[in-house]
């Protein structure tokens, strides 16, 4: 086991990471607190820690499924410290060519020891080593639904919505998405810097850099330790954003001297690039309900040195009639089920269900309610989220249209995820002129 100066082992601090995701802690935040207090960590190791906390939670109902068919104690009925330890290990086994099974077993093992379970040991071992010998062997079930449930650890109701919506085959496409290795998309702040002078100073750091194939205003960087080590990030030359989120305010139209509004902005990439597109003139105002993520969008505005935006707390399902027909663009980036970042985030389809996906369609309503009369006679609204969903996407923009005929949708896309996107929808409305 790889440990490190403090006498914590990478596994260990990936079992701390899990046991804080089941007491229902979001597990980006989780990680990037670990990432952050143990800087100190080796690239390798940093890398290692990085992939079996965010691997064993992404595939923690195949891992179970696994688990389960070699230990008489199902895994819901096991002690916390015991089921993620053996996650962690026959995620190990099944995902991790480069650590031996033996390894794996030994260090799953020295580890419920350490954790105060050595009455288990024989336990973990016996269950480990069986499923070693075996894990080639493991038969999933013939049932469509269940099948993809298990094999992509994906809840089996966003299974049933997605084939319903999309058929079986985008969903198997969708689930593939998430998966696939992908590099992290930046946005270039074109007031900072330019492209060839970003992916000069970037690769002459040892990051790989490559142009991204759908937009000329970002790239792909990988191979880096973290972000705050870059100077290029410290000093404000990019935002981390991905592709589709970059195409909200690429397709909203902005035009210098505008007034943009961005009513849910927290941390602020969109709110940021339409300050960037306005080129030093107008105005954006980036909302959000509490301090903390208006903190978050004032510190990315710091860092990226401009001075046409401002960061304001303001709950947005409350209409504020200082604001009422104001803007020329109003950004509605709303709460959604997040069922289209789930690369990044993934915990949010464990919590996530049929009903609390209901009520934040209809959040996204009242939001939507309360903010279309900040926009101007002729003035645009763009309504997104991170979600694969019609009912909090084309439903909701559909409804929209149908209570609000004084806007016309000109135009929305599903985009579905990939290795160079997210999931996300778009959907652009034009307010009519009087």
């Amino acid at each position: 086991m790889t440990t490190n100066n403090q006498g914590v082992g990478t596994r260990e601090l990936a079992l701390m990471i899990l046991l804080e995701i089941e007491r229902g802690e979001k597990s980006h935040i989780v990680l990037r607190q670990v990432l952050e207090k143990y800087q100190y960590l080796s690239k390798q190791d940093r890398a290692f820690l990085t992939r079996l906390a965010e691997g064993t939670t992404e595939r923690r109902i195949e891992l179970d499924y696994i688990i389960n068919q070699f230990s008489k104690v199902k895994t819901e009925k096991m002690k916390p410290v015991i089921r993620n330890i053996l996650r962690c290990a026959v995620y190990q086994i099944k995902y991790m060519d480069q650590v031996p099974d033996s390894a794996a077993c030994n260090e799953a093992v020295n580890l419920a020891i350490r954790k105060g379970f050595k009455n288990l040991r024989g336990f973990v071992n016996g269950v480990l080593r069986n499923i070693a010998r075996n894990i080639d062997k493991i038969a999933y079930p013939e049932n469509t639904e269940e099948f993809l449930s298990i094999k992509y650890s994906m809840p089996q109701w966003i299974i049933r919505m997605w084939v319903r919506d999309y058929g079986e085959e985008k969903t198997k496409y969708i689930l593939e998405g998430f998966y696939k290795e992908r590099a992290t998309t930046i946005r270039i702040n074109g007031n900072a810097t330019t492209k060839e002078e970003l992916i000069r100073e970037l690769t002459g750091e040892g990051i790989q850099v490559k142009e991204h194939p759908l937009l000329a205003s970002a790239l792909l960087i990988s191979g880096y330790d973290y972000l705050a080590a870059i100077p290029a990030f410290r000093e404000g030359k990019f935002q981390v954003q991905d592709a589709a989120s970059i195409m909200v305010a690429e397709q909203a139209g902005i035009k210098e001297g505008d007034y943009i509004l961005d009513v849910c902005a927290a941390p602020g990439g969109k709110a940021l690039h339409a300050a960037q597109i306005l080129n030093g003139t107008g105005m954006v105002e980036a909302r959000d309900l509490t301090e903390m993520k208006v903190e978050l969008i004032r510190e990315n505005i710091s860092r990226m040195g401009f001075e046409n935006i401002r960061a304001v707390q303001q709950d947005a399902t409350c209409f504020d009639a200082d604001s009422e027909e104001k803007a020329d663009v109003l950004i509605a980036d709303l709460p959604c089920s997040g069922l289209g970042v789930l690369a990044k985030k993934t915990d949010l389809k464990y919590k996530m269900n049929p009903e609390t996906e209901t009520e934040v369609a209809a959040l996204q309503r009242e939001i939507l309610d309360a903010v279309c009369r900040y926009v101007k006679p002729e003035g645009t609204l763009m309504y997104s989220t991170c979600t694969i969903s019609r009912t909090e996407n084309e439903e909701n923009a559909g409804w929209f249209s149908e209570k609000h005929p004084e806007f016309d949708l000109e135009w929305e896309k599903q985009i579905f995820p990939s290795d160079i996107t997210d999931g996300f929808y778009i959907a652009k409305f034009i307010r009519r002129g009087r």
